[in-house]
């Protein structure tokens, strides 16, 4: 056989192999920042490689992976769990969260062309759409207000400070969707509606400074109710 010919078909097995492991990752990020799991929750290989429709080879790949950037624990018995969260360091999960993030729309403020502008504004309007309906569908409204982050996010132009928040929102993701899917007071109040607007204007503006005040109004109005509540051990 033509040794050119098995060189191709092996660099194609490990394109397919490499897109799998690719999507299985990017499908379990979306797991843990939906806040399907919980903070301290067990998963098993099998488990997740049933719920994906995978082998588990790619999600075990995966798993190192989430290991590696703090999103998920490796234990002694080859099982694993979403990483227990406290008040303390959720404390200082939002303070950095603020600073990253906060720079972030600072920079799309400046950067943030019409298209983001247009994702940006169709999003919000979006989820106040949903918000005030009589029942909200809290699936719709964790994606939606995620893809307002990071549409946001994106106008900064700075592709690795997002690849930085992203790993934040791994860690905090079980918490405060976990909240939203409890029927937190975030649901019933709406702050973020308020600050996404602000957000949002900011942006419209090119006023970096507004644009801050929106995103550190959003984080903070959500970590006050949910550290008031019971859900984070001290």
């Amino acid at each position: 056989m033509d040794p050119t010919l098995l060189a191709d078909l092996s660099n194609m097995r490990k394109i397919q192999h490499a897109t799998l492991s690719e999507r299985v990752y990017q499908d379990l990020c979306e797991l843990i920042q939906a806040g399907q799991v919980r903070p301290g929750q067990k998963l098993t290989l099998k488990g997740l490689s049933d719920a994906l429709g995978t082998s588990p080879m790619p999600v075990r790949e995966a798993v190192r992976q989430l290991a590696a950037e703090g999103a998920l624990e490796i234990l002694p018995n080859r099982a694993m769990r979403v990483p227990l969260m406290t008040k303390d360091k959720f404390r200082e999960l939002l303070k950095i969260r603020l600073a990253l993030e906060g720079l972030a729309v600072e920079h799309a403020a400046a950067n943030i062309g019409k298209d983001g502008l247009k994702e940006v504004a169709e999003l919000h309007d979006s989820l106040c759409v949903e918000m005030h309906r009589k029942k909200p569908n809290v699936d719709v409204i964790i994606r939606q207000n995620k893809e307002l982050h990071f549409a946001a996010y994106q106008g900064s132009g700075m592709p690795t400070l997002v690849a930085l928040i992203e790993g934040l929102w791994l860690q905090v993701g079980p918490v405060i969707n976990l909240d939203l899917r409890a029927g937190s007071r975030r649901l019933s109040e709406a702050p973020a509606l308020f600050h996404h607007g602000v957000l949002l204007k900011g942006l419209q503006e090119g006023s970096p400074e507004k644009a801050r005040e929106g995103l550190s109004g959003d984080l903070l109005s959500a970590a006050q109710m949910i550290l008031a509540g019971d859900g984070l051990p001290d």
